[in-house]
């Protein structure tokens, strides 16, 4: 329960724009067919990666696709969100920085 508190509080600080977002693609040829123990496996790795780096890197959640994965990250920069690839050895094809969100409730103006 008080780590779900403190991932709470962190969110909510990072919503205030503390730290930027980051969406990740990563191409990663039939990934859409892997095992579920496949995705512990790769979910384990970059956990691991993500304690040894610190705690202002989160991985908040991945889509997965037949042949990519979008991760959705809250890091200080894109400089660590490539080295949580680079130790974790994921591809990290492109890295770009989340600007707003927007949905259905943003036509209300």
């Amino acid at each position: 329960m008080r780590r779900h508190v403190h991932a709470i509080r962190r969110y909510r600080s990072i919503k205030r724009g503390i730290m930027p977002k980051y969406v990740i693609e990563r191409d990663i040829p039939k990934i859409g067919d892997v095992t579920p123990e496949q995705v512990i496996a790769i979910s384990q790795k970059s956990c691991s990666v993500l304690k040894n780096l610190g705690p202002s890197i989160q991985w908040l959640h991945s889509y997965v696709t037949q042949d990519k994965i979008y991760c959705v990250y809250i890091a200080p920069n894109e400089e660590m969100v490539r080295e949580h690839a680079k130790q974790g050895g994921f591809p990290a094809n492109r890295v770009s920085e989340v600007k707003q969100t927007i949905d259905p409730t943003s036509a209300e103006g």
